[in-house]
């Protein structure tokens, strides 16, 4: 839902980072690891109670994870670089509720499983339509930049993150987030199921 406003904002910061990135000779490819890399050290962090220093890296992590596709804009998209980037993107997405699992598993594998079930329909209805659409070659007016068609819902990547952060300053309150992001996340299932009946009828 807040994607798209927050992509716009920092955008021109983005895309300037980008093109000293690309002087440098650093490829979209090495930022996408980059970014995954500092994203399994948040996991670890996490699973190791070091929740503020976990947080660090998981918004640095998101910080590569915007520069890679600034990065690919500014020299050639790649389908693999496509791949590569919404492949290691659902990896940290699930290894972040994992992370918290393993930190508390008493108080918190439940409901980490919960939002780890939720994010499966998040992910499958998100990547069941991208892949329908480009049959039909249809265009995301939302968002033209990206490899393929990227379907909103009330739980993007920013909302996200900002559950995950929430959770990092207060780790004790993980199950009552992680929970209240799960009832999103299947509000986000209904609608996408409800768009790809209407649209591929």
């Amino acid at each position: 839902m807040l994607d798209k406003p927050v992509q716009q904002a920092l955008r021109p910061l983005m895309t300037h980072a980008a093109r000293g990135l690309v002087r440098l000779g650093i490829g979209a490819d090495a930022i996408t690891f980059t970014g995954f890399a500092l994203g399994m050290a948040a996991a670890a962090a996490i699973a190791f109670q070091h929740f503020l220093p976990g947080l660090a890296l998981l918004l640095l992590s998101r910080l590569m994870d915007g520069l890679d596709g600034a990065v690919a804009r500014a020299t050639r998209p790649t389908d693999r670089g496509g791949f590569l980037d919404i492949t290691l993107d659902f990896l940290f997405y699930a290894a972040i509720p994992l992370a918290f699992a393993i930190a508390d598993p008493a108080a918190n594998a439940l409901p980490a499983a919960v939002l780890l079930a939720a994010f499966i329909g998040t992910g499958s209805s998100f990547l069941a339509f991208a892949i329908v659409a480009e049959k039909r070659r249809l265009q995301s007016v939302a968002f033209p930049d990206k490899s393929f068609y990227f379907l909103g819902g009330l739980t993007e990547a920013t909302e996200t993150i900002a559950a995950f952060a929430a959770m990092c300053l207060w780790p004790g309150h993980f199950a009552l987030i992680a929970y209240g992001f799960a009832v999103l996340c299947a509000f986000t299932i209904a609608l996408r199921i409800a768009w790809g009946w209407q649209r591929f009828r």
